[in-house]
């Protein structure tokens, strides 16, 4: 159980608090996705409608060094998938609210896997962070790799961009050349920043619990940037971005695509951050993407085969 003063209990905000005992209340409720700002009012209904959908998924729970984590495979209809798609959830969700997207991908012939990071879902742990859940991902995707592609919802992003580019303390670099990145935003000093200023943070103690995220990360806040993440790796992105987005601005999106040579911007507009997970013509755009991506392997291969 996270220990929150009962000031903050009472109604007053982290700024009431001593800059160091603010810094490290913030750390705590930043690590506990059921405090989070962004949790829908709704979220069990929404979860007991949402897990409906994993009932002909094959459910495996798959111990990794942060917690236990159960991931949820979907098979195409076909004895020779085209690859496997890793489809990685968004901070305070799970992966039920992913089978929009994942069965479209299911039925354009790939082997899908969703996984509910640590402390979402039917995962374990009461408390998590960007460096376990980008542990947990890493794990997850060697237990089922080879990965073809990842598919990411907001803070998902990141979490596997961490994972995929396998500096300390990941244990490797993942080898995956393809990113489909939905709604996410672009550095997390923004959501730092965001945070802060919801809790009512001064700048000492927004300081200071940013200082306790750089100890967890092994390093400066400014290096987890999708737009650094991303040429680390080597690998190309799928940069979808709704414009009516009012928890991830658009501009992040725009920060990405403009930076990132190999990042393709395909903007929507109507469906905000959740909806456009539910939305045809994004699902569309997704599995013509994955498909472009595996016929210009295929080409490729047969090109150096003739030679």
């Amino acid at each position: 159980m996270i220990w929150i003063p009962k000031t903050l209990l009472n109604g007053q905000r982290l700024s009431a608090l001593p800059p160091g005992i603010a810094g490290d209340t913030a750390f705590r409720i930043f690590c506990t996705p059921v405090l989070s700002q962004y949790r829908a009012s709704n979220h069990y209904q929404l979860v007991e409608r949402a897990r409906f959908h994993l009932r002909n998924a094959s459910w495996a729970r798959i111990p990794t060094p942060v917690a236990d984590i159960q991931t949820y495979t979907f098979d195409p209809d076909t004895d020779a998938p085209r690859g496997t798609i890793l489809v990685v959830h968004g901070w305070t969700a799970e992966a039920s609210f992913m089978t929009a997207i994942a069965e479209p991908i299911r039925r354009a012939g790939y082997r899908v896997v969703l996984l509910d990071l640590p402390a979402h879902g039917l995962s374990g742990a009461h408390s998590t962070n960007l460096i376990d859940c980008a542990r947990a991902t890493a794990a997850v995707a060697a237990h089922f790799g080879p990965i073809s592609a990842i598919v990411a919802h907001s803070f998902g992003g990141m979490i596997s961009l961490v994972a995929a580019e396998g500096r300390m303390p990941m244990p490797c670099k993942l080898d995956i050349s393809r990113f489909v990145l939905i709604a996410c935003p672009n550095r997390l000093l923004q959501v730092t920043a965001d945070f802060s200023a919801h809790w009512g943070l001064t700048l000492g103690g927004q300081q200071a619990f940013e200082h306790r995220l750089e100890r967890v990360g092994g390093r400066a806040l400014r290096c987890f940037a999708i737009t650094k993440l991303l040429p680390a790796i080597g690998a190309k992105a799928l940069v979808v971005h709704d414009r009516d987005d009012r928890d991830v601005t658009f501009e992040a999106a725009e920060e990405i695509a403009n930076n990132v040579a190999a990042a393709e911007l395909l903007s929507f507009q109507g469906f905000g951050h959740r909806n456009i997970l539910f939305a045809p013509p994004v699902m569309r755009a997704i599995v013509s993407y994955l498909s472009r991506a595996d016929r210009g392997a295929t080409t490729a291969m047969a090109i150096g085969d003739s030679d």
